[in-house]
């Protein structure tokens, strides 16, 4: 197969992706003359409905690590690839069950809101919005590394510098999104990248059957002939199958996909658009419903990527396993697909990173600088203005570090993120809503206990060193054995939080308890019945 990125090609794909960009500007710029408020800007003013905020939602949630990394990794793993689609599923139906109508009913803006109700709220704050920068910028460091891989491919860029250069634009272009529309504009460019991928792989999934006769059996048996795996790449194994050490790191693996995806905060802050509990909870319904759809079309888009393309010619392409999604679109449906296809992965980032990056300067301003630095008398422009101040710096950071990554499995990326999601906020959140005792020593050793063990064993792992597939493959400064410390620092984050509540002389406050309590089941005082 001649490489997709030769001649006009490159012409095309370009265009289709200047188009959405354009489009999608104007209607940020659209959203945006709304923009009057804090509320408007970090919440969208509360007014999206259940079903909107739940395309968002997936929008939000279906990232560059679903679309290329999941299909990747099934392609070259098989069955084992396929097991991020199944955690990332479940998960939501902790979201759904425990804290998608409570955090709605008790916070406003941000997990700071919920974390500090019935605590101290400085340092709180400070410590909520600490995890908020470190887990949002891990999570666009993997979304800058699919932007890089992707580009790779479509322009046939070798190098680093090439794709760095890449990488930057995004990260500009995801930046106007923030500055110029908030919540709004970010969610109607979420909810148009949401459609755009369900019906591109709709689209895909559909043709794919038809090309073996509506049979998923026939694209697995074809997919398995042409991989050095053979019919081992149906089974588990493959990946996290080779001794007693993978399967204990596919059990991390799985704790941090199934914990992470609802303590991830540009997810939890999606939940506050919406304008009642209940509207919240029609939210994650449809996000459910919208992603099982899309994974069970990544499980035969990978492996037709497989039957048609080979692991083999996906593993040497530029972009490596995030490449086998956009060569099966150049394989079935030539450069205009191709297009396509690019154009909507590349949607796919923008549209999260900007999610990332508004979540990550809305808690920095919200909860940093109005209510820690300024002590709740900020003057609401001036707090929009420092959100958009800081929505730069961390757009330049996250630029930084999607060079670094370029080259690595978006979806393993990710997991890192989750990891590091779930260790530091599922359990002080689960805590705060509910045990009465928890107070503010329990919160802080929670969140710094879980944040900072998670950092230092993936600093520590083979993610970061020591293996042909880290980060820093040349050196090898590794102790920690696992690739995802998750089964690690998630038990002991909880623990952290029990101790810290035991061993301090400080109660926690039973009239803001009992307040907080009534709150966050029935909604009444908070504005939202």
């Amino acid at each position: 197969m001649d490489g997709p990125a030769t001649g006009g090609n490159v012409a095309i794909n370009i265009s289709v992706f200047a188009v959405f960009v354009l489009i999608t500007l104007y209607v940020v710029y659209r959203a945006s003359t709304r923009n009057t408020t804090a509320a408007d800007y970090y919440a969208a003013g509360s007014s999206f409905t259940g079903p909107q905020n739940g395309i968002a939602l997936s929008g939000d949630f279906l990232s560059a690590a679903s679309f290329l990394g999941i299909s990747g990794g099934i392609a070259v793993h098989g069955y084992d690839g396929f097991l991020y689609s199944v955690g990332w599923v479940v998960a939501w139906l902790m979201g759904l069950m425990l804290i998608a109508e409570r955090l709605r009913n008790t916070g406003r803006f941000t997990l700071g809101d919920v974390l500090s109700f019935r605590m101290r709220q400085r340092p709180v704050r400070a410590a909520a919005a600490n995890a908020t920068l470190v887990i949002s910028l891990f999570y666009m460091v993997a979304q800058m590394a699919g932007a890089g891989a992707l580009m790779a491919l479509l322009l046939n860029v070798q190098g680093r510098v090439g794709q760095g250069i890449v990488i930057a634009v995004v990260g500009v272009v995801m930046v106007l999104y923030v500055l110029v529309g908030g919540m709004k504009g970010t969610t109607w460019v979420q909810i148009i990248k949401a459609v755009l991928l369900l019906l591109c792989v709709s689209f895909m999934t559909i043709f794919l059957l038809g090309k073996f006769g509506f049979s998923l059996s026939a694209i697995m048996e074809t997919g398995s002939r042409n991989t050095p795996l053979g019919e081992s790449v149906l089974d588990p194994g493959a990946l996290y199958g080779g001794s007693e050490l993978s399967k204990l790191d596919f059990v991390s693996l799985a704790l941090s996909l199934v914990l992470g995806v609802t303590s991830l905060p540009h997810v939890l802050m999606r939940f506050y658009t919406v304008p009642n509990a209940r509207e919240a909870r029609r939210s994650v319904v449809w996000a459910t419903m919208l992603m099982a759809t899309f994974y069970l079309c990544t499980l035969v888009i990978g492996f037709g990527a497989l039957a048609l393309v080979g692991s083999e010619t996906i593993a040497a392409a530029p972009g490596g396993e995030n490449s086998a999604a956009p060569l099966l679109a150049f394989e079935v449906g030539g450069a205009v697909l191709l297009g396509i296809v690019a154009a909507v992965a590349f949607a796919t980032i923008l549209a999260v990173v900007a999610g990332l990056t508004l979540t990550a300067s809305a808690s920095f301003a919200h909860d940093v600088y109005a209510n820690v630095i300024k002590r709740g008398t900020a003057d609401p422009r001036s707090e929009v203005r420092v959100a958009r101040l800081t929505a730069i710096a961390v757009g330049l950071l996250s630029i930084v570090g999607g060079i670094a990554a370029s080259g690595q499995n978006v979806a393993f990326l990710v997991a890192l993120a989750l990891a590091l999601a779930a260790s530091a906020n599922l359990p002080t959140i689960i805590f705060s809503l509910f045990w009465k005792r928890f107070n503010t020593s329990g919160t802080l050793w929670s969140i710094y206990g879980g944040l900072s063990s998670c950092l230092v064993l993936i600093i520590f792992s083979p993610a970061m060193s020591g293996a042909p597939s880290s980060i820093f493959p040349e050196v090898d400064f590794h102790w920690f054995p696992l690739g995802n410390p998750g089964i690690v620092s998630i038990p002991l984050s909880f623990v952290c939080g029990w101790l810290g509540t035991l061993f301090s002389r400080t109660k926690a406050d039973p009239v803001k308890q009992a307040e907080m309590e009534v709150r966050s089941m029935t909604g009444i005082g908070s504005g939202l019945t």
